[in-house]
Order: structure tokens, then sequence, then C-alpha cells
């Protein structure tokens, strides 16, 4: 195990906002783990998870000790006529995972390309594109206990996912209370790919790419490749604009509750959902809102897409937080919603 010390963050999160770690440890495996936890002058510090930092905002130099989770690793678990089940190393990237699993003819996570961050990160925000959400595909995975140093595993029910949310979102007010937040520390995670294999096409912008190309039963090859190019051109890369993709959760609401905005704003973009509840599109109330295109400082609401928020060169988590803020209060205002944001405040 090797601490490092004033690590710069800048490529450590999708933003790109400039900001240091007081202390970083690369944990490759649950070896690192333990032995940050024998050392006295470590296993008191606050600690705090980074993964692919695709999901989190920066407001400054990060005291606690970083906990950078570079554990690799692809491999099939097992195969039967139902189903095959593979695993990742947290620390893999997600996308290259997915088109792995392509290459090796298992099919079942390609409505999920081209999503940012690492594998261990996917159960904590329970992602979702497309019209499957990470639970539909999930199995198990196996964490460690931060303050013991305990291995552990846990299947779908004892992650308790939800609409972007999950246990390793809750931070238990007291012992015994529900939540892992700062608790556990992802290290594998198992996907069950069900046969045979079955696209998922509900989604409109994949309905459209089956009306322009005239396939109706494409394979999943072919789905990976529409998800990726619908992605490319509604979301900027990372790479090039810094972004925690979207930005905002799509609310949801009572059919009354709906219907009422309905009747003043006939056009809003909402879908109903199995529970009975309705979801609206988060983006469509922040583009009502007159927000796309517009920034704060160096941070800005993209121009393609009004759920992004975006670095434009410079930009500090400050100037992040407070444009997300005041696009909160603007879509309150006008429509009596509050948006919730997905990527967590550091």
């Amino acid at each position: 195990m090797i601490v490092e010390q004033n690590v710069s963050l800048a490529a450590h999160n999708s933003f790109g906002i400039v900001a240091k770690a007081r202390a970083l440890v690369r944990v490759r495996s649950e070896d690192d783990v333990r032995a940050l936890l024998a050392d006295p002058r470590l296993h008191e510090q606050p600690k705090f998870v980074l993964g692919g930092g695709s999901n989190i905002v920066i407001t400054g130099d990060v005291r606690p000790l970083v906990l950078k989770v570079e554990v690799m690793g692809k491999r099939v678990v097992s195969d039967d006529p139902r189903s095959t089940i593979v695993e990742s190393g947290a620390g893999e990237n997600w996308h290259a995972f997915v088109a792995w699993t392509l290459e090796q003819n298992l099919p079942g996570l390609e409505n999920l390309a081209m999503i940012p961050g690492t594998v261990g990160g996917t159960p904590v925000q329970n992602v979702g594109a497309y019209g499957v959400e990470l639970q539909d595909r999930f199995d198990s995975l196996d964490a460690i206990d931060l303050h013991t140093g305990e291995l552990f595993s846990l299947d779908a029910a004892q992650c308790a996912f939800r609409y972007r949310d999950s246990v390793f979102k809750h931070v238990p007010a007291k012992e015994g209370d529900f939540g892992l937040g700062g608790r556990a520390l992802i290290l594998r995670v198992r996907f069950r790919l069900a046969k045979p294999w079955k696209p998922v096409l509900g989604y409109i912008d994949l309905q459209r790419k089956v009306h322009e190309t005239g396939i109706t039963q494409p394979t999943p090859q072919q789905v990976f490749d529409w998800v990726c190019a619908v992605r490319a051109n509604k979301l900027p890369d990372p790479r090039v604009i810094g972004n925690a993709g979207s930005f905002f959760k799509n609310p949801t609401v009572t059919p009354e509750q709906c219907q009422d905005i309905i009747a003043r704003e006939p056009n809003i973009v909402h879908y109903p959902m199995p529970d009975g509840t309705v979801k609206l599109a988060a983006g469509w109330l922040i583009d009502a809102c007159g927000w796309k295109g517009k920034s704060v400082g160096q941070a800005g609401v993209y121009e393609k897409q009004a759920l992004v928020l975006v670095n434009r060169g410079g930009a500090t988590g400050g100037e992040v937080v407070t444009l997300a803020r005041a696009i909160q209060t603007s879509v309150y205002e006008r429509f009596g919603i509050r948006l919730e944001p997905e990527p967590v405040v550091v």
C-alpha cells in the first residue's frame, strides 16, 4: 500500500474541476484496504471512495483520505441454459466492460453502453438508460467494510435498488440503521445475463433507429451501436467538455399532480410508470425555464441537452453548485417541482 500526498484530482473527476486530494491510496485488492485499516495513522481518518469520478462535483481540496478504487479483472463465473453470470472488478471502465461482454457473445448490457465511470459505481447509482436499469441485470457484489475490514456479499434485494438509488447512498444515523454510505467499498460486481437474449427497444430514440434502418430485429451489437450514436449526439464527451452526465433525476409525481401541470403546460414530456406514478422529463422542465445554453461563471447548461451541466473551461465546483441551485429554484417557482441532483457534492 502506497499513500500519495497532494494528488491532483483534475483527471479523476469527469467535470475536470481542479482540486487536490490531501492523501490518496490506490485500492487494487482487499489487502490494500486491510493494510490501511491496520495503520493507526489512517484507520481513524475520514475516507472518501473514488471510482471514475463521473458522479461527483468537487468544491475544494478533499481532506478525507481518498480511496481510489482500481480493482481490475473480468471473467465468466457460470453459464447454463438460462443465464450467464459475468464478474468485473470495481475499477474497470464500465463502457469497456459492456463492450467486452459483447466480444464474448454475452449480450444484455448493450443499452447501458457509454455510461461514464467504473463498474463499481454502477450499483451505487443504480444506473439506467434506454429502457434498462442496472438492477435488471444485477446478480450480486462483493464489498469490504471500511470499519472492520470484513468482506461481505450482497444480492439485489440487499442493495435496496430504487430509481438512481441504493443502500450505498444512505449514511446510517446510528449503528444498525439502513445504509452503507461511507462504510462499504465495492470490490467486484456480478451480472446475470438472461437467455435467450431479447432486444429492449421501447425507448423512443431506439424506436427511431428501428424506423430509420428498417431493422426490426437488431443484433446486440447493433443495439450497442445505436445507443452509442444516440448518446454521442445528445451528450458531450467528458474528455472534451467536462460534465457528469445527467445532473438531475427525472422527478415523479402523482397522476393528479401531472394533470394539474398538463393543464398549465400541455407540452410537458411525461411517462406513466408501472407503480402508477408519472415521471417528468427534468431536461424539459429546465429547458422550459430558459436555461439551455446559459452559464454561471464557467459552469453552463449544455446547448443540446438541458439536463447536462458542463465545464466551459476552468469552472469551479462552487460555480456548478450555484448554477444547479438556480435551476432548482426556477423549476420549483414555475412548476412546483423540486429537482434532485444526481452527482454527490464533495
